[in-house]
């Protein structure tokens, strides 16, 4: 049995629905390399991208889709949609072993996830929800950005936003992002971190200011939730200073609303899928709102990766044992890891990448 730091027996993004479609698709999770194609029907099915002949990917040319099968471009071995072998060139019969580890899947709020681990555990009412980035109520940019960094470090990432202040300054930070003060809850049964941090005088970053078109300064409102291992949301509130707040009925038409989403999908050990996706309520139509938000937070996006990538070459150069302060911002991050663990040990006797 192989041991990683992977959560198993967990749901995990594997694409955005966009990306698949009738033609084999690729993309490693947790170490797994998965097959994704549709069938005919518009049904989204998950194997493993190894045939069982001589471990050629399924993914590579000449490897093609027959109808509701997939044909291994190495020696012709054909599968059908639940990973089962259905031909074998040259022999009538077709040896009772020769199946792909299939995996669970749902498509869900735009997103393709995946069930790495025991496929008996899987329940798709664990998938946490983004129900904004598919609302017709929402308009809704998105992209996914590969890290060479392990997935831990684009959860510290997220859940320490003071960041903002000093690497994304120009687009989205602002001093009193790092000033204010964070409040922190943990739900340790459902698995999720709770960050907030709300300012009620702040300067108007460009990111909002050329989104809103507000001038001067505003309410800044940032509630986060992470859900492990896989989703990170951040609610974000923007409104001009001395605008009423939101009703008691939870209308609040004073204000723009941004809901931003990660998806935080390991790769391998050192490296990540980074889905990002913001959704808006407001500006609904209009292009240039949407073509200026895409390349502002693509900018900030990669600003992270350059920095988590350097990062990850920094802590690999380290000897065993080397010690990190943290302080009070690291609480959200600090929370995640120990749930991160637990699920890590949880999922520990899962076997990785076996024939199911």
């Amino acid at each position: 049995m192989t041991t990683t730091s992977f959560a198993r027996n967990q749901w995990y993004v594997a694409a955005y629905g966009r990306e698949i479609g009738r033609e084999p698709f690729t993309r490693t999770v947790c170490g797994e390399p998965v097959l994704l194609w549709r069938t005919r029907a518009g049904e989204v099915t998950a194997m493993a991208d190894r045939c069982v002949h001589r471990r050629f990917p399924l993914s590579e040319k000449p490897g093609r889709l027959d109808g509701d099968t997939v044909v291994c471009g190495y020696h012709g071995f054909t599968y059908g949609a639940d990973g089962v072998c259905v031909r074998v060139p040259g022999q009538q019969r077709v040896p009772r072993t020769a199946r792909l580890a299939s995996y669970p899947v749902k498509e869900q709020d735009s997103f393709v996830w995946v069930w790495i681990g025991d496929k008996d555990k899987a329940d798709e009412a664990l998938i946490p929800r983004a129900p904004w980035l598919d609302s017709p109520d929402y308009t809704t940019i998105s992209g996914m950005e590969p890290l060479a960094a392990r997935h831990g470090l684009l959860v510290d990432n997220l859940l320490d936003l003071s960041h903002e202040t000093y690497l994304h300054g120009g687009y989205i930070g602002t001093p009193e992002v790092a000033e204010t003060p964070i409040t922190t809850e943990v739900d340790e049964k459902a698995g999720v971190v709770y960050v907030s941090r709300h300012m009620d005088d702040a300067e108007c970053p460009p990111f909002y200011a050329g989104s809103t078109g507000i001038g001067g300064r505003i309410t800044r409102w940032q509630d986060i939730e992470y859900h492990a291992p896989c989703l990170y949301l951040l609610h974000s509130r923007i409104a001009p200073v001395g605008a009423p707040g939101p009703g008691p009925d939870g209308s609040d038409p004073g204000a723009f609303h941004v809901e931003v989403v990660y998806a935080i999908t390991p790769e391998t050990e050192t490296s990540t899928h980074d889905f990002w996706a913001v959704a808006r309520d407001f500006a609904l139509d209009d292009q240039a709102v949407t073509d200026f938000l895409y390349e502002s937070n693509r900018t900030v996006v990669l600003q992270d990766v350059v920095a988590l990538n350097r990062l990850e070459q920094a802590i690999a150069s380290e000897p065993a044992g080397t010690q990190e302060l943290s302080i009070n911002i690291d609480t959200g991050g600090l929370a995640a890891r120990r749930i991160l663990e637990r699920l890590v040990q949880a999922g520990a006797t899962a076997p990785v990448a076996a024939v199911r």
